[in-house]
């Protein structure tokens, strides 16, 4: 099995990459038959992003600091582990945004895009789903869309549901919401159209961010699953993310 490790910089993954290198072999990413990605959740992300291509497997080991995507970190039986691990497949979020100046922007999250206000006052955003207005007026701090794989960062943080990875739902989850102050947010179809158009912008400008890729004085945003990419996890037998669902429910 040929092996492409992988490690953000922090000092500890650092450390992995040199041992888990020496011990196993490295391989450049595009002769990988599998990725090890060393991290946490962040650096998951972004080797996810830049490997997009490649229909590459990525097993994570925690050598960072939030490591719900990953496994655990052991330096023995790595073969064997990766033999036995199980496959998780995640679509990710397609979002295109036009920012006041008229620049149309596009990015992918694989957890969650977001809305937030970007000064002092509360952003008003009308919501739209597929093509047909939905609310007229939310007056929050934010509004996020969350795949179920991102259910349990952002979304869980703000009290959006936490989703089963096979639903084939998305959760819209409200910010700090001031009105309508009950309003928390839906449930949506995973294929459904998503749409924000900010109002009042020059008064209460909006950032939208898509994972870890934001862009400023957002104008409006349409956000999609996109089917046409599916993201290969791999995961220890009985630590997978269904398992993960459902013990952050009970800590």
């Amino acid at each position: 099995m040929r092996i492409a490790f992988l490690a953000s910089e922090a000092p500890l993954a650092q450390t992995a990459l040199h041992v888990l290198s020496k011990r196993y072999g490295s391989v450049a990413v595009e002769a990988a038959d599998v990725i090890v990605a060393l991290g946490g959740d962040g650096f998951m992300l972004h080797t996810l992003r830049d490997t997009v291509n490649l229909n590459i497997p990525i097993y994570g080991m925690n050598r960072g600091t939030v490591g719900f995507l990953m496994n655990s970190y052991g330096e023995g039986e790595l073969l064997e582990r990766l033999e036995a691990a199980n496959e998780e497949i995640i679509h990710p979020l397609r979002m295109h945004a036009k920012d006041r100046a008229g620049k149309l922007h596009e990015a992918m999250a694989i957890n969650e895009v977001s809305l937030l206000r970007q000064g002092p006052q509360a952003a008003k955003l009308k919501i739209s789903v597929d093509g047909r207005q939905r609310m007229a007026e939310l007056v929050c701090d934010g509004a996020l869309v969350s795949t179920p794989a991102g259910s349990t960062a952002y979304n869980f943080s703000a009290h959006g549901p936490i989703l089963p990875i096979g639903a084939d739902v998305l959760a819209l989850t409200a910010i700090a919401a001031f009105r309508p102050r009950r309003w928390r947010g839906a449930l949506l179809p995973s294929g459904a159209t998503v749409r924000f158009d900010v109002i009042d912008a020059a008064k209460r400008p909006v950032m939208a961010e898509a994972d870890s890729v934001s862009f400023k004085e957002i104008d409006w945003v349409e956000i999609q699953t996109e089917r046409g990419i599916s993201h290969k996890i791999l995961f220890d037998p009985g630590h997978g993310l269904e398992e993960r669902l459902i013990s952050e429910q009970f800590n």
